[in-house]
């Protein structure tokens, strides 16, 4: 039981990096599993999903990959979320599926999109899976319609706040975990709908719930460009970490309106120090063009109309403002601007970031701001790219510094065109799971074995989706030996 300590200290506690503590989850359910010393998946009869179209791809992949760690690691983590996480049910006759991030008992709009994405491709020939993710949609609409603002939910619309969270300053909602304002929260729903849509064909997620939650989405969008006012949403926190809170009255530092969306926090759940959050906005635009699409679709002229012209907008705003020249790089990406003329250049490992835009917006690998973009995030420019003994990579003030994230490793990799740069990539994976044969947060840069998360759903799974790409892609590497 957690109380009176936030999310940063919770997770520092619940793997601590220096000891084997474990952490016990709130629910009975799969307690072992948040075990330091986890190797495997768990027993057949503990896993909450299974997919067989999942069970099949694993066996044909692994058949493919020559080093037995590695496909020791590609088959605990690609079925991680649905072993793990996935919670399916119904709501009012139709599919209603709730995911956790692993060790935390609440839902993320962000994480639960992202955890069920690689599964998008087995969607359209296993049905069971198919609902599943249309559940989530209507979850995610429901959620979305509860409070726009939120970023974390409980399981039922009455529960409180996770314990951290309850003496936030903000506007409380029943049935939200917590409340940090995150432009990406929103855009992950529409990125994980618009690929169900694409890989299934079926607009039945799309109903007048969904519709209404689209619409919410686009009103908040819109007070979040702050063009006449600081808008509603407002939070602070007593917390020793400053980023857990937010400075002047909980509204974040002053800004220039231009167009461009304001994001209160990064998706790493830390507060930004400028609130033109660039790699989000970059993502709202292609989110609202993917929304655009689904509602012409629909027939929804409306909505389609009013997506397509916000995303406008924002692209027009974000390209003036949030693309830069850099002394060394040349123009690229920034990270965080205020309108006046003052910028953040780093980068972070959570995703929107310089690093994963391309992933995220299908922006071109080889356009040329891309590739100075990423060319920074990957440079000791970077304050928060970190090279050791172990591995290299882009970690973030969230766990702090010299922790590198294994997801930016992953996304170091799916956004590379290079064979030799990807096999780096696997092999840093590969030895940096200090035994676990499981991703984790964030591990020393050092020293695997002091790492955070022993259960992060994301970091699993999205591992998993390199591990397709590359063997649809370049399945030679795969038959690579690794040392």
């Amino acid at each position: 039981m957690v109380s009176h300590v936030d999310r940063r200290s919770f997770l520092r506690n619940s793997a601590t990096l220096a000891s084997g503590a474990a952490f016990f989850a709130k629910t009975n359910l799969l307690a072992q599993y948040t075990k330091r010393d986890l190797t495997q998946r768990p027993a057949e009869g503990e896993r909450l999903f299974r997919s067989q179209t999942v069970e099949d791809a694993i066996t044909s992949v692994s058949r493919d990959i020559a080093d037995p760690q590695l496909r020791t690691i590609f088959a605990n983590c690609l079925p991680n979320t649905l072993d793990t996480t996935v919670f399916p049910g119904t709501r009012d006759g139709k599919p209603d599926t709730f995911v956790i991030t692993g060790d935390i008992d609440a839902l993320w709009l962000r994480d639960s999109s992202a955890q069920m994405h690689p599964y998008l491709p087995f969607a359209k020939s296993d049905a069971k899976l198919a609902t599943v993710i249309e559940g989530l949609i209507h979850r995610h609409a429901m959620c979305i319609l509860l409070d726009p603002y939120a970023n974390a939910f409980r399981r039922n619309p009455t529960d409180k706040p996770l314990d951290w969270a309850v003496q936030d300053a903000t506007d409380h909602k029943p049935g939200v975990g917590e409340r940090k304002w995150e432009v990406d929260s929103l855009c992950y729903p529409i990125r994980l709908a618009h690929g169900y849509w694409k890989a299934t064909g079926s607009t039945a997620a799309f109903d007048s719930e969904w519709v209404a939650a689209m619409q919410l989405v686009l009103k908040t969008f819109r007070e979040q460009q702050r063009l006449h006012d600081r808008g509603p949403y407002h939070f602070q926190r007593r917390a020793e970490n400053p980023t857990d809170t937010v400075i002047l009255s909980g509204y974040g530092a002053p800004t220039k309106p231009n167009g461009m969306l304001h994001s209160i926090f990064r998706p790493s759940d830390d507060a930004c120090t400028y609130p033109l959050f660039v790699p989000a906005n970059l993502f709202a635009v292609a989110a609202l063009n993917m929304l655009a699409e689904i509602a012409k679709t629909i027939g929804n002229a409306q909505l389609a109309n009013d997506a397509a012209s916000l995303a406008n907008e924002v692209a027009t705003a974000t390209k003036a403002y949030g693309q830069l020249k850099h002394a060394r790089f040349g123009e690229m990406y920034a990270y965080e601007v205020d309108g006046f003329g003052n910028v953040n250049w780093m980068d972070d490992a959570n995703a929107p970031g310089l690093l994963s835009i391309a992933y995220l917006t299908g922006i071109p690998l080889k356009q040329p701001v891309y590739g100075n973009t990423r060319a920074f995030s990957l440079s000791d420019i970077n304050p928060y790219f970190f090279k050791g003994s172990a591995a290299e990579g882009v970690g973030g003030p969230h766990v702090g510094m010299d922790y590198i994230w294994p997801m930016s490793i992953t996304m170091r990799a799916l956004t590379s065109t290079e064979d030799a740069e990807i096999l780096s990539c696997l092999k840093m994976l590969r030895n940096t799971t200090a035994g676990t044969n499981f991703m984790h947060e964030a591990f020393h840069k050092h020293d695997p074995a002091k790492f955070t998360r022993p259960w992060f759903a994301w970091a699993n799974t999205l591992f998993g989706e390199l591990v397709l790409k590359i063997r649809t892609e370049r399945p030679a590497l795969l038959r690579q030996t690794m040392a």
